[in-house]
């Protein structure tokens, strides 16, 4: 049986399929496409702190706003922790937008394929097939300790919040 909550994208109603993650509760595993051939799961950043910032589709401007800004910090935050960008954008567009915005500090993951990382961190969107913006802060131990998901997709996620969250870990 899915878990199904209620959230917006411009006031219009949408469905986030998933459980509802809170902190101290254990990040669930994932295997996501680095490109077409190669995945990524959580265990390949096993012993470090991540933030994980979940965005619709790099081709919209909060979610451009987002990643960029999170590859701004990650500079600052040091070698124990990793920010990933997790979008259900084709890793080919991910790549070209990677290029095209110079950004180098964030691991950005596609969750194109099935949307297994949306609907186990419950921020899969029904209607559209993407993932509801939304910031996960997971320890070294893997464990959940920040959450934040949009109940407006249009909306920026608390920037401050979410580093202030990932400092408190290193």
């Amino acid at each position: 049986m899915s878990q199904e909550r209620s959230a917006t994208l411009k006031g219009n109603p949408i469905t986030l399929v998933g459980p509802s993650l809170a902190p101290g509760q254990p990040a669930p595993d994932f295997t996501l496409n680095k490109n077409l051939l190669e995945t990524s799961s959580l265990k390949d950043f096993a012993g470090k702190v991540k933030l994980i910032s979940v965005v619709p589709s790099l081709d919209t401007g909060v979610c451009d706003a987002q990643t960029r800004r999170f590859n701004e910090e990650a500079s600052k935050l040091g070698d124990n922790v990793v920010i990933i960008t997790v979008s259900a954008d084709l890793p080919f567009a991910q790549a070209r937008w990677c290029g095209a915005a110079g950004v180098d500090r964030v691991v950005l993951l596609s969750d194109y394929k099935d949307n297994v990382f949306g609907k186990s961190y419950g921020v899969f969107i029904k209607e559209l097939h993407l993932d509801m913006r939304a910031i996960f802060v997971v320890d070294s131990n893997d464990q959940i300790t920040y959450v934040e998901v949009l109940g407006e997709m249009t909306e920026h996620p608390n920037y401050e919040a979410a580093v202030a969250a990932v400092k408190a870990l290193i």
